[in-house]
């Protein structure tokens, strides 16, 4: 059974710092597109960051680019968001998505994607 399980969001201050993690189960890592997507109240669901392990790519959304990094943890099946710098427009319930490795579709293209966690709230406090 394919599970994306995400933790480690909540409530900090702006300028601070979480990290995110979506440890994932059932398929394996290297085949597949890890994406971070976001969802604040009353808009819809953006990309924030993406990592292929089996190729490198690793792609940011241009919001987050330069605060936000995206990594794996291999052996343990986990990818991890490190969020610097936060801002209040940071403030979102955070979903780690999973799709099979393509190279005919964008990352930030939700609908693409097939596997999804529960969610993490992060809220971020001016």
């Amino acid at each position: 059974e394919v599970q994306l399980v995400e933790s480690g969001g909540g409530l900090v201050q702006a300028g601070g710092s979480l990290r995110l993690s979506c440890e994932t189960s059932g398929f394996d890592l290297y085949a597949h597109t890890i994406t971070w997507f976001r969802q604040a109240p009353g808009k819809g669901r953006e990309g924030v960051s993406s990592i292929t392990v089996g190729d490198g790519r690793i792609f940011y959304g241009a919001t987050v680019q330069g605060r936000f990094t995206v990594s794996s943890d291999n052996p343990k099946n986990t990818v991890y968001l490190q969020m610097n710098n936060l801002n209040p427009a940071d403030t979102a319930v955070y979903y780690c998505a999973a799709r099979r490795k393509t190279y005919g579709s964008s990352w930030y293209i939700r609908e693409t994607y097939n596997h999804w966690g529960q969610g993490t709230q992060v809220t971020v406090s001016s």
